[in-house]
């Protein structure tokens, strides 16, 4: 007996094929249920299934389903730990399985080339590979409880301001090392089930609309075998947009796109197999999703649990004078702030998860404390400043009577969220001024800080002792505080963002966010670490950066070839103090002098591990050739240069360790030369150029030859710019055409 299984797009009429191409309405895709194809059930992530109600629209006018809202990539990326955000991705997977979501919309990875960004509290980091390993292990884990990831938003979203239309001006080395790779490594070893591209355009063609994206790169150089659903409300032109490879337009409030194709099928504007391709990659899809659409039960204590776990590894030590931390079991605490009872633990738009429960910091640090006193003062408001001084000096006398403050500061949910970027990267003023009050008052100050960005830590850094950065920690935020604040859990964090001294010192300062419908991404591949490192900017914490409750020596450093340009690296690491800690290493790669412009070390590899007191045990770590590679432009491909390279173990991007010299012999890459080709780069050449300057000096004896070249040493460097057919003219001996004819075809061999 045939089922509808048995059944392909062919037996469809067009109107039907078409229809199938947009939603059925806000999170839906429309069914052909005779034809094998179910409506799926696409819900926005990432941190959480946030599975709107019937009657829900995509404003946030209406709530979702309860979920377990785990921290956000912001504080997922600072545990730099893929096992542990794989278990999150399977946490969601089954939490989506259970309310019946088919996709889970996420993760972002886009790279944080801004920290003005008002959506930076959704993506990883600012450096590719670290984006690209733990978005991996996020669809991995998602994927395996039969739910597909929609990898987002591809490419180059960066910010808010305009996005709907901006034109992300980007060259292709820069797209092809800092903003592709998360993508590239996300669909080559995790295999999404669907990719979501961006709104914005991609030097002028919008991304839902550019083949050149959506095609030639990511399924034909990466060989993406899924669906590229849009974002929604991102398809202008769905004609345009199904030529340039995306498949399903949502949401489904359009309802004259349908018509739209099929009338441009009709007229022989597009082939109706694009149209049989992007149905066959929907049933794809919905073959994938729907093997295991068994119901699940979810237990949302355990998940709690873990949400708890992962926000504790996520924490970021950034200060501890004199070990203010961990607290002690006994004397009295003051808690201060508004966050501390009314934990921020997630950012706004899109995202937003209705958490199952939400810890208080307070409350939980009252309960992991049972021998101390524990007071509270509100200290702030979120909103409404009219009794700021009095909130501030009641904070200043609990202060005072304790042996230290605890104060929980950080930015109001107003301040960052979709839709919009950041003005700036301070925290509210009242905030500065009850820190720098509490701090006078009180013997030792530890600042908590819970902010989706980062924020700036001048103006009261220097007059605290302890500073821990929480990110947006997630529902089960408040218990990883007090766990890390009194040590049952040994902090473990570093940073996947550099914290600057300034706004002004990040290198898109000067070009973000664009004017009159453009963004140029004038710094380059200078994102980040890798700009504050080769211009030698001094940062308050650099990329990396993360302290423990105890201590760990690196020693062994090894680095070993393993092929013409891949290495392994390996250190023995030691807990060399007296608690339990995990410890990430890090690995750094400079390159020698290479054509292009060039940072001072890249991340290239990276593992956490963790160890009881004098344990030990030895990290390997593989460099892959892109390792060593970079993006050239004239030969369209991945290129290692020759040269001495040298790998680094740091403990973050600013502080190195320990360094290898690896020498690479490089690519062989022919470079043709024509007359159109500058003088320098004839006489440069390591064939041509001997050839060249044998030919200016044919017939002449060593001392003539000697003269000429003398006498012509300063033209030739004056003139090195200059194109051969017009230096020519310049020589005081003509070469004859038939010697350039063959020196040129030398250079192509």
């Amino acid at each position: 007996m045939a089922t509808p299984h048995d059944h392909d797009a062919a037996e469809l009429g067009l109107d039907e094929k078409t229809a199938l191409l947009s939603g059925r309405d806000m999170w839906s895709s429309k069914p052909a249920e005779r034809a094998g194809i179910p409506s799926l059930v696409l819900s926005d992530g990432p941190h959480g299934v946030r599975l709107q109600r019937a009657d829900a629209d995509h404003l946030e006018l209406h709530d979702s389903h309860p979920a377990t809202c785990f921290p956000p990539a912001v504080a997922l990326a600072s545990s730099w730990d893929a096992e542990l955000i794989g278990r999150v991705g399977e946490a969601l997977g089954r939490e989506s399985r259970a309310l019946g979501v088919d996709v889970l919309l996420g993760p972002g990875v886009n790279i944080k080339r801004s920290p003005l960004c008002g959506r930076n509290f959704e993506y990883f980091s600012e450096d590719p590979l670290l984006s690209g390993v733990l978005g991996t292990a996020h669809v991995a884990g998602v994927q395996s409880q039969g739910v597909g990831a929609s990898v987002k938003h591809f490419a180059a979203n960066n910010q808010e301001t305009d996005r709907m239309r901006v034109s992300a001006d980007v060259d292709e080395r820069t797209l092809r090392e800092i903003y592709f790779p998360a993508f590239e490594r996300i669909v080559t070893e995790a295999r999404p089930a669907t990719v979501m591209c961006a709104y914005n355009k991609i030097n002028g063609i919008y991304a839902a609309q550019n083949r050149w994206l959506l095609t030639r790169v990511l399924r034909e150089q990466w060989g993406f075998e899924g669906l590229v659903v849009s974002d929604w409300g991102a398809v202008g032109d769905r004609v345009a947009a199904l030529l340039a490879g995306t498949d399903l337009e949502m949401p489904g409030t359009r309802r004259d796109t349908d018509a739209r194709v099929a009338a441009a099928v009709r007229a022989g504007e597009l082939d109706e197999a694009v149209v049989d391709t992007a149905v066959a990659r929907l049933r794809a899809l919905a073959g994938r999703v729907r093997a295991q659409a068994d119901p699940v039960t979810v237990d949302f204590d355990s998940h709690h649990r873990l949400a708890r776990e992962v926000a504790a590894d996520s924490l970021v030590l950034l200060r501890n004078r004199d070990r203010t931390l961990p607290l002690a079991p006994t004397g009295r605490v003051a808690v201060i702030g508004e966050f501390a009872t009314a934990l921020r633990h997630q950012g706004g738009g899109s995202s937003h998860v209705n958490a199952t429960r939400v810890d208080s910091p307070l409350e939980e640090l009252r309960a992991v404390l049972p021998d101390a006193q524990v007071d509270f003062a509100q200290g702030y408001r979120t909103a409404g400043l009219s009794d700021a001084a009095r909130l501030r000096a009641e904070a200043v006398a609990a202060a005072s009577r304790a042996d230290v403050a605890v104060l929980v500061v950080g930015l109001p949910e107003a301040d960052e969220s979709e839709g919009y970027d950041r003005e700036h990267i301070l925290l509210p003023p009242e905030q500065v001024e009850l820190v720098r009050a509490v701090a006078g008052a009180a013997d030792r100050t530890v600042v908590v800080l819970i902010n989706g960005g980062v924020v700036s830590l001048e103006g009261w850094h220097d007059d605290v002792d302890a500073v821990i950065e929480a990110w947006l920690p997630g529902q089960a935020g408040g218990g990883a505080i007090a766990d890390v604040l009194t040590g049952r859990v040994n902090p473990s964090g570093r940073l996947a963002e550099t914290i600057p001294y300034r706004l002004s010192d990040n290198p898109s300062y000067l070009n973000f966010p664009g004017e009159q419908g453009h963004v140029r991404y004038g710094e380059g591949v200078m994102v980040g670490y890798r700009y504050y490192e080769t211009a030698d900017v001094a940062v308050r914490y650099p990329f990396g950066h993360g302290l423990s409750y105890t201590s760990f020596e690196q020693s062994d450093f090894l680095v070993t070839p393993t092929g013409p340009d891949t290495a392994t690296m390996s250190v023995t690491v030691t807990n060399s103090g007296d608690r339990f800690g995990k410890h990430v290493v890090q690995v750094y790669v400079t390159a020698p002098r290479r054509p292009v412009s060039s940072p001072a070390r890249e991340l290239r590899g990276f593992a956490k591990v963790a160890l009881a007191p004098g344990e030990s045990t030895t990290v390997e770590i593989a460099l892959d050739r892109r390792a060593f590679a970079y993006w050239d432009i004239t030969r369209d491909d991945w290129t290692v240069a020759a040269g001495q390279y040298r790998v680094q173990l740091a403990d973050n991007a600013h502080d190195v360790t320990a360094t290898a010299a690896l020498v690479l012999k490089g690519d062989s890459v022919p470079r043709p030369i024509t007359l159109d080709s500058t003088a320098g780069e004839w006489f440069g050449h390591p064939s041509v150029g001997p050839a060249l300057t044998a030919a200016m000096t044919s017939g002449l004896t060593r001392e003539q030859s000697d003269e000429v070249l003398e006498g012509n040493e300063g033209a030739l460097r004056l003139l090195s710019s200059m194109a051969m057919r017009q230096f020519l003219g310049f020589l005081p001996k003509p070469i004859p055409a038939e010697t350039l004819d063959r020196l040129m075809k030398t250079s192509e061999a």
